[in-house]
């Protein structure tokens, strides 16, 4: 008997208070398997193919002895068979551990044995998939799974040090499929442009396929192409980065291509310029609404940049059942308008990190009434109004001599001047201040440092002038787009006086 006979329709698990991803799956294979789930390139699976080889996948682990609750490890580039085996994964119950290919050797070895994957596959495994899936029509052994079985490890981007694994639950991800119905992810149609291996793409696949929708994956980023196959796709949603928007809007031919079925375009990761935002809002049709929150969960703001044209310099107001607050070095809450810590909690929470109780406590505060809340790593201030704003990393805020220097201050003046194209300041030794800021851009064309470095410094207070400015062809970036600030302040050679 077919086992998808006996679950509720996918409408009714999706109003529903838990269900699974794989079920969801299942029940849409069943109601509507034509309908397609994912595409690539040229080629496309439906549902009913998709939820045949996720059983494949999860048969063959099973065969070859995974058990519930183990990671499987993925390593390789955005194709169809790597999301097969994602998925397929969950239906065994395993726990999906994506990692970035970009890594070395040594950090994938490393994140695979901390997180003691049961298999990995590379792109040389990915490719041959089907010599190792279980035999067409195989069926595993059902996964009993319950809200607090981990769904997935994500490993940090590493922009700090050792990245650590992030264990996220089958609620929490539940979470962000539930509140898709409100995004209008129902027979969605998402352009995937960032990498599986982030939690950034994961909060827009997995609501599009929860949801019955389409998934277009896209692989290594090109802005002529997004435009082109979001056109020719009839794309509604897109999760973008703020570098992917500035490219994609510097297109010459930006205008020229039918973006119109777009409903909702959003945006997390790193730091979203105000006027791309309005530039955004004013040129492509859809709601755009920036996310400010964090893999390890804790909690999120958002931003609906077309609502609040004088609100784009902030990352917007928490979502409802969504708690943020600002604590000061001692742990003590703020007033509304000072400066503080970022601290959230929301029912979409980290685990804690896979194998480091220490590191999970160190990122936990609690308040009053005993309540968790995860620490964002970030300085902010609430308005009068209720939305954020944000300063900078605590990690990344200067101390010279005694005062706060929060770089994101010093990055927006380099970036009015035009002959700065991208911009970043770190602090680096001082011997006099013990911590001095350094600028990092890269120009338009031919330019004089030193006569930027003293307009610059023209422009902001005593206590912020920049002790050096170092031309650079490219700043140092993860995949996602933040800068990769820790590079810079190794590069940088020597101490300043």
């Amino acid at each position: 008997m077919d086992r998808r006979l006996d679950l509720p329709t996918a409408d009714a698990m999706l109003h529903s208070d838990f269900a699974t991803l794989p079920d969801l799956i299942a029940a849409h294979a069943h109601e509507r398997g034509g309908k397609t789930a994912l595409i690539h390139d040229a080629a496309g699976i439906d549902y009913a193919v998709l939820d045949a080889m996720m059983d494949r996948v999860a048969a063959a682990l099973q065969r070859d002895g995974a058990v519930q609750g183990q990671a499987v490890a993925i390593v390789a580039a955005v194709s169809i068979p790597y999301a097969i085996v994602f998925l397929g994964a969950l239906r065994a119950g395993c726990v999906p551990t994506p990692v970035a290919p970009s890594s070395t050797p040594e950090q994938v070895a490393a994140m695979v044995a901390d997180c003691d994957a049961v298999r990995v596959f590379d792109d040389a495994a990915l490719a041959t998939l089907d010599d190792w899936l279980a035999p067409a029509g195989s069926r595993p052994a059902p996964a009993r799974i319950a809200p607090a079985d981990p769904f997935n490890i994500i490993y940090s981007s590493g922009t700090t040090g050792s990245p650590k694994g992030i264990v996220q639950s089958h609620a929490m991800r539940w979470a962000h499929i539930a509140r898709g119905e409100a995004l209008g992810f129902a027979d969605a149609v998402t352009m995937i442009a960032t990498p599986l291996y982030s939690n950034t793409t994961l909060v827009s696949f997995l609501p599009t396929l929860g949801w019955g929708g389409t998934c277009v994956l896209l692989g290594k980023f090109d802005a002529a192409r997004f435009v082109a196959a979001a056109a020719l796709h009839r794309a509604t949603h897109a999760m973008l980065v703020p570098v992917q928007y500035d490219r994609i809007m510097a297109l010459a031919d930006f205008d020229a291509h039918d973006l119109t079925s777009f409903r909702i375009k959003t945006c997390t990761s790193a730091p979203f310029p105000a006027a791309l935002k309005a530039d955004v809002v004013s040129r492509w049709p859809g709601l755009l609404i920036e996310y400010y929150g964090m893999t390890e969960g804790g909690g999120t703001c958002a931003l609906i940049a077309n609502a609040h044209p004088d609100k784009l310099h902030t990352v917007g107001k928490p979502l409802d059942d969504h708690d943020i607050r600002l604590i000061d070095d001692d742990g003590r809450e703020v007033p509304v308008g000072e400066m503080g810590e970022v601290v959230g909690r929301s029912p979409a929470m980290m685990t804690g990190y896979h194998g480091r109780s220490e590191a999970t406590s160190d990122a936990e505060w609690f308040d009053a009434d005993g309540n968790r809340f995860i620490r964002h790593g970030d300085v902010g201030r609430f308005d009068a109004d209720g939305f954020l704003t944000l300063l900078d990393r605590k990690k990344d805020v200067i101390i010279s001599g005694g005062f706060n220097i929060y770089p994101s201050d010093l990055e927006a003046v380099l970036a009015e001047h035009p002959d700065v194209a991208d911009a970043a300041v770190v602090g680096v030794p001082s011997r006099a201040w013990g911590e001095t800021p350094v600028g990092f851009f890269v120009p338009r064309g031919t330019t004089d440092t030193a006569e930027i470095l003293a307009w610059v410094n023209g422009r902001v207070g005593r206590t912020q002038r920049l002790a050096d400015l170092v031309t650079v062809v490219d700043l140092p970036r993860n995949a996602i787009g933040k800068v990769l600030k820790r590079e810079l302040r190794e590069g940088y050679a020597g101490v300043v006086a």
